[in-house]
């Protein structure tokens, strides 16, 4: 018997140029009374968080401000995060402002702050055990200032885990924020490859949610078997592919000019419409691959982020195998990866499996993005190890549209050497 019932849900949402001046109203709403707010030293630097806390505390809220959230977040980064909360605690409600990954450190304090165990009860098996919270979590209110990972519409908090250089997750609807605050114009301050990256993580989430599996292929499930990612279904196939209509006239855009506000509020809008479509349809190959390539990089350090480590971005590590995964997947369901491919590019042609790898890989080419894995220091000596890691990835390849074996996994990473 197959799936009859597919499940919907979304933070609320507050969009708009000037939004975030309005988070200090929003926690007196929820009857906050002391608030954690959780940042990265470079999106500290803005004054953005600063100006944030300023107002919360306008609305007599006390702020406690943690700025040392680690982009691409670690397990041990998430835990000199929790450990500080823990000790400047108790408090009522969690603000996080920044992109996906201090948003995701928001996302674990809240976890382990409201309840007990450590970081491993709750990751993802096969990695952790993948506990449920026992306790309910504080009230989150999620202020991106990128546009990419959509992390401030999701139950999904992403780290690297140091001691096994595998990159995995929680998942947990608990986790998702109570509120959403988008302010496009945050997102000015986002430099070239940070934009070209995050918003490549924006089109692969609305690439992959569109091409999922059916919510209808999966076998019947019990109401207590249910979880976020349902599988592709009409709801959130409406913001899919209302995410890549905006991509389409605004990503090459914002990437070469930064202070083009109406692309970078199209970039904006595009994030949370893929946001409210993949956090609940799912993604699939792409998304599993690009946890090995970030957990596993040597030495490849790109413009625009810290470089005191060697770092393949979210989005960039998503978009690498992009093209050859969707090349992969096309007899899964042709009809939806040409209309995925014409909905970025108009004037796409052909009608094969060919045809959205080709819009992708010049996207990648015109914005910047690598040219494929040997790019960024990989080979085929590190296939294997890559393969490994995306095997890790169960909750995801369950939800691609076909079968995925490891000989699949290793022509996807092979193929995706170089794109052009």
């Amino acid at each position: 018997m197959t799936e009859t019932v597919f499940t919907y849900a979304a933070p609320a949402l507050k969009f708009g140029a000037g939004a975030s001046a309005e988070v200090g109203h929003d926690l007196a709403t929820f009857g906050a009374r002391r608030a954690l707010l959780v940042t990265d030293p470079g999106v500290a630097a803005t004054g953005h968080p600063d100006r944030i806390a300023d107002q919360i505390r306008a609305q007599g809220i006390e702020v406690t401000v943690f700025d040392g959230a680690h982009v691409e977040p670690t397990d041990e980064s998430l835990q000199e995060a929790i450990d500080f909360a823990r000790d400047a605690g108790p408090f009522d409600a969690i603000v996080a402002v920044g992109g996906g990954s201090s948003i995701d450190t928001g996302k674990a304090v809240n976890l382990l702050t409201t309840n007990p165990g450590e970081l491993m009860d709750y990751i993802n098996a096969p990695v952790g055990k993948a506990l449920a919270p026992s306790k309910p979590l504080l009230p989150l209110i999620a202020v991106p200032t990128t546009t990419g990972t959509g992390s401030e519409s999701t139950t999904i908090c992403v780290l690297d885990v140091l001691s096994l250089k595998v990159k995995t997750g929680i998942s947990h609807v608990a986790l998702r924020p109570r509120l959403a605050v988008v302010d496009p114009a945050l997102t000015l301050t986002q430099p070239t490859m940070v934009t070209a990256a995050s918003g490549m993580d924006i089109l692969s989430h609305a690439l992959e949610s569109y091409t999922a599996r059916w919510f209808g292929d999966f076998e019947a499930k019990q109401p207590e078997q249910r979880v976020p990612y349902c599988g592709a279904n009409p709801v959130a196939d409406m913001w899919s592919e209302k995410a890549m209509s905006l991509l389409a006239g605004s990503f090459r855009r914002a990437v070469a000019d930064g202070d083009d506000v109406d692309a970078r509020g199209d970039m904006a809008l595009a994030a949370t419409f893929a946001g409210l479509g993949f956090g609940n349809a799912g993604v699939h190959v792409p998304h599993a691959n690009a946890y090995p390539i970030a957990g596993r990089v040597r030495g490849y350090r790109p413009d625009g982020y810290p470089d005191d480590e060697a770092i393949v971005p979210h989005g960039m590590a998503v978009s690498l195998t992009a093209p050859e995964a969707f090349r992969f997947t096309f007899d899964a369901n042709p009809e939806r990866h040409l209309r995925a491919a014409r909905l970025l590019d108009p004037a796409a042609e052909g009608d094969g499996p060919d045809v959205l790898p080709g819009v992708l890989s010049r996207l990648m080419r015109d914005i910047g993005i690598p040219n494929g894995l040997a790019e960024i220091g990989f080979g085929d000596a590190d296939v294997d190890d890559l393969v490994e890691g995306s095997l890790k990835q169960q909750r995801l390849l369950a939800t691609a549209p076909k079968e995925v074996t490891p000989d699949d996994l290793a022509g996807v990473f092979r193929g995706s050497m170089e794109h052009w």
